[in-house]
């Protein structure tokens, strides 16, 4: 992709308020790096890590996790997030609420 390309793009999604970040995807990086990627704790990282969700790799006693896997699973999370949201939208339609100007919550009397 050539450069212009590249840059083209990345002003497109900061016009929108998205982050662009610019970095090889073999990077490795610590868990709190990782973490505040995904915008999560470091410990639900490594929970994350631990159960093979995110791949890593040992250096000593701390884990590193490359920057491509984290992107990964960012992105995997959005599509879930998006694919979930589109369902509670199509149940609110199918049951008539998603039409309608107010929604009262049940009373907790």
């Amino acid at each position: 992709m050539p450069l212009f390309q590249i840059l083209r793009q990345a002003a497109r999604l900061l016009s929108n308020g998205d982050s662009v970040s610019i970095a090889p995807i073999h990077k490795e990086l610590t868990t709190q790096e990782a973490a505040d990627l995904l915008n999560v704790s470091r410990p639900f990282l490594i929970k994350l890590l631990d159960q093979g969700k995110i791949a890593f790799v040992r250096a000593g006693r701390h884990r590193r996790v490359r920057f491509g896997d984290v992107m990964k699973y960012k992105q995997e999370r959005q599509v879930e997030r998006k694919r979930i949201l589109q369902e509670l939208i199509r149940q609110q339609e199918e049951d008539g609420l998603y039409d309608q100007e107010e929604f009262e919550l049940p009373s907790t009397r």
